[in-house]
């Protein structure tokens, strides 16, 4: 049997990562077979768009989008596609979405950037994690460390941009990650279990006008 793809998408400091690495835990405890995996990927192009992230300038937007793109290509080919036909769920921090988004926030056509990413795999269940905007923030504020993205004025613009995102798209469950952790993660793994990792998937951006399911 093929696996399920589910990507949990959100502004920096939505706790994408954290919850990421929780649903796999449950759902192991559950007896499915769970691949977690990242973007940008651990693989030869995503530590190059690493590295360029930890650089005070963008020299090419449309560039650093395409880049994304080829790191997407080889981790579906290298990870996500062969844990699939072996049955697994496999469940990535940040996928497409990720790239409609800050491509859009760095100026480029919307248009051009679902083009390009057209060819890719739809993920069977898409979470976006939407805190208030003061939480995103106060988490960031907390890191030793932080790229290029990770400034106040460019998070509102990508949290405005996933907030649209949550109100057009149909597929798309939104989640509030400010409550108790343990709490938030339990609303995710019951939503993954009531759906059967089955639902419909990533809908075309920017979306349509049906209201998003809230857990």
């Amino acid at each position: 049997m093929k696996g399920k793809l589910i990507v949990l998408e959100g502004p920096d400091g939505s706790g994408t990562t954290t919850h990421s690495n929780l649903l796999a835990k449950n759902l192991k405890k559950s007896g499915y077979k769970v691949l977690l995996t990242a973007e940008p990927t651990d693989g030869p192009i995503g530590r190059f768009i690493r590295n360029q992230l930890k650089k005070n300038k963008i020299e090419s937007p449309s560039a650093l989008q395409l880049l994304f793109c080829a790191d997407r290509a080889w981790h579906l080919e290298k990870v996500i596609k062969p844990a699939l036909a072996a049955g697994k769920t496999v469940i990535s921090d940040r996928y497409v979405i990720s790239t409609l988004v800050y491509g859009e926030a760095l100026g480029l056509d919307p248009e051009w950037l679902l083009k390009i990413n057209t060819p890719f795999v739809e993920p069977d269940v898409l979470f976006v994690a939407l805190p208030p905007l003061r939480f995103c923030l106060e988490r960031i504020r907390k890191r030793e460390q932080l790229d290029i993205f990770e400034n106040t004025n460019f998070q509102k613009k990508i949290y405005d941009l996933y907030e649209k995102i949550t109100v057009e798209d149909p597929l798309v469950h939104m989640i509030d990650t400010s409550g108790e952790v343990n709490k938030v993660a339990g609303n995710v793994f019951e939503k993954v279990s009531v759906t059967g990792t089955s639902c419909p998937g990533l809908s075309q951006y920017p979306g349509h006008d049906v209201p998003v399911t809230e857990i």
